[in-house]
């Protein structure tokens, strides 16, 4: 688990932010003029650019899923609602029939295994607590059924009070890139890099899964994704570190991700498995 905290930083390290927060504007610049999907199945395309700087191990590529979410239905599966037991991503797909399995965002370590932010599956809640901290709700199951059945929500630019009342099932999480796309500024650890994935909209409400094994920090990722061709907007870190996972069974593909390092702390490629997840994103083919 990649984590985005820690005390205020001394002054030696502004030098740093300045340098980070310079490639990320320098990265904003399109560093690929178009990219090469690859359709997997009906709503579902796969690409797997070269990011514009190179890793410190693996091969610095980034495995970018688009999804049209008309096409999907989404849950929440958590082990707080299903006996109680994590499981790895290809467990949780197998047992409840899914197509693709992410991180449904970072968890305590506590007994039930809860989300770090709110989170809800209808009248299940796995963590009541809204967070002051995230600002970036996943919402899915609307009760108006003309809507997307999966969104991204930025809670600074739409009112939690009347979004709450849209949507049956809800999952907070930290926001990357605003719904205005502007990038945060990750003050906090802006030199910790590792593994990570996430999921973005664009301003055409196509939905984004973006994984990296290679490790980079936020704003560096966040720079990555300014510079595609894709007008990414609301983004919101899912995980980091050897519990990233993603999971893709089409019956024709089959991807499985995992990742591995983050620094300071688990600053190694070793990782060769998935490790079992208590919260998940699930996505089933219509």
């Amino acid at each position: 688990m990649c984590k985005s905290v820690g005390s205020k930083y001394p002054s030696g390290i502004v030098l740093l932010i300045f340098l980070l927060i310079s490639f990320a504007a320098k990265s904003q610049e399109k560093w690929i003029t178009e990219i090469n999907w690859v359709n997997l199945t009906d709503g579902l395309q796969l690409a797997e650019p070269e990011a514009p700087k190179k890793s410190v191990v693996n091969d610095s590529k980034l495995t970018i899923l688009k999804i049209d979410a008309r096409k999907f239905d989404f849950r929440f599966l958590t082990a707080s609602e299903h006996g109680k037991q994590p499981r790895t991503a290809d467990e949780w797909a197998k047992e409840f029939g899914m197509n693709i399995i992410v991180n449904a965002g970072m968890y305590n370590y506590n007994k039930t295994q809860s989300n770090k932010g709110y989170m809800k599956n209808f009248n299940h809640y796995n963590n009541p607590k809204k967070s002051s901290y995230y600002n970036a709700m996943l919402c899915m199951h609307p009760k108006d059924t003309a809507k997307l059945p999966f969104e991204i929500v930025d809670i600074t630019c739409q009112d939690w009070e009347k979004v709450k009342t849209r949507y049956h099932s809800f999952c907070q999480g930290m926001r990357m890139i605003s719904c205005e796309g502007v990038g945060m500024e990750f003050s906090k650890r802006p030199d910790q890099s590792c593994s990570m994935i996430l999921m973005a909209n664009d301003v055409n409400g196509n939905l984004y899964i973006v994984f990296t094994r290679s490790p980079y920090t936020h704003l560096e990722m966040i720079g990555f994704l300014k510079g595609l061709p894709l007008d990414i907007r609301t983004t919101v870190y899912l995980e980091g570190g050897p519990e990233t996972s993603l999971y893709v069974n089409t019956g024709d593909t089959v991807i499985a991700k995992f990742g591995s390092y983050v620094s300071n702390t688990c600053d190694n490629d070793d990782n060769d498995h998935f490790r079992k997840m208590p919260n998940v994103i699930a996505l089933k083919k219509k």
